[in-house]
């Protein structure tokens, strides 16, 4: 049985991903089954529930040599602890190419898309299978997470195409309606822990040569001003995170879904000089005004990478 998963603190496509890939193998004669590598944030389980979709187990420890599919994700650091002892037979990502390596040929599909689902769409239709009603809901809700309803500078034709096609499908009649409750679900984050917000979106980057790892974390909210009014617990849980897994730098963004803002949230000094120095922006009160620069995949890690990477 081969292995999909998405990445840690693994977002509504990682986990739609890994659904619905794992389906479509199976169907074409590849028994797969999906798994997830860490726990669900408020939006997918909104999702999952709607679906009556039952939560994929966590990842086991596997032996070395397994065969394993990776869904929305290439790096090392954002997928299983043991990735360099599995043997990785598929990829499917809308990433840049991380650090993945391997001893045989595999299958990869890589597309400059909003989302692992339009691409998934595509392998479907590739294949000659018809969509199933559950795929192209999970499909659906995974293409209006990562492009934030066609807000995100991701957001391709093709994406909006996808959406185009599986809203019937899917039966869903108001796709506007459906993303403001997902989006309304994301927002719900009550009394949860503020290490836990912060981990909810968090990727871990290297960043220059040699490397400096940097946690750069985002939290897509209708509701800012509940995030900034646990500004000095979510600081304290960014210092704590820097210490715990030795990193050079911490970034927290608070983006505003509805006005496609990012207000990001600066740890210290470091944080301050490269926000300043990468961005041109300043920080004021331990907040760094980042304007409409929403996208943590397009936006922000290039422009991380050119400053800790200037050309010679």
């Amino acid at each position: 049985m081969l292995a999909v998963f998405g990445h840690t603190n693994p977002d509504t496509d990682a986990i739609s991903s890994a659904l619905v890939y794992a389906h479509l193998l199976t169907r074409l004669g590849v028994p797969a089954q999906a798994y997830r590598l860490g726990d669900l944030n408020f939006e997918t389980a909104f999702v999952l529930r709607e679906l009556g979709v039952a939560t994929p187990p966590m990842l086991p420890a596997l032996a070395a040599g397994t065969p394993v599919a990776l869904v929305d994700h290439n790096e090392s650091g954002q997928s299983a602890p043991n990735i360099a002892e599995l043997t990785v037979t598929r990829v499917v990502d809308h990433h840049k190419l991380g650090d993945l390596t391997t001893s045989q040929p595999l299958f990869l599909r890589f597309e400059p898309v909003g989302c692992t689902g339009t691409i998934l769409l595509k392998l479907h239709r590739e294949a000659g299978l018809d969509v199933e009603a559950l795929d192209a809901k999970l499909m659906l809700s995974a293409i209006l997470s990562d492009t934030l309803h066609f807000r995100s500078p991701t957001t391709t034709q093709d994406d909006r195409d996808a959406v185009a096609f599986l809203a019937p499908v899917a039966g869903v009649s108001d796709v506007e309606a459906y993303a403001l409750a997902m989006f309304a679900a994301k927002s719900d984050l009550g009394d949860t822990p503020a290490a836990q917000l912060l981990k909810m979106d968090y990727k871990v980057f290297p960043f220059g040569e040699p490397a400096q790892q940097w946690g750069v974390g985002v939290i897509e909210t209708t509701n800012p001003a509940y995030v900034f009014g646990r500004k000095d617990e979510l600081l304290r849980a960014m210092d704590e995170a820097r210490a715990e897994d030795g990193l050079n730098g911490v970034l927290l963004s608070v983006v505003d879904i509805l006005n496609e803002t990012n207000r990001t949230f600066v740890l210290s000094a470091t944080e301050e000089k490269v926000l300043r120095e990468a961005f041109g922006v300043e920080a004021t009160d331990g907040v760094a005004d980042l304007g409409n620069r929403i996208s943590r995949k397009k936006q922000i890690v290039p422009t991380l990478e050119k400053y800790f990477t200037p050309e010679a």
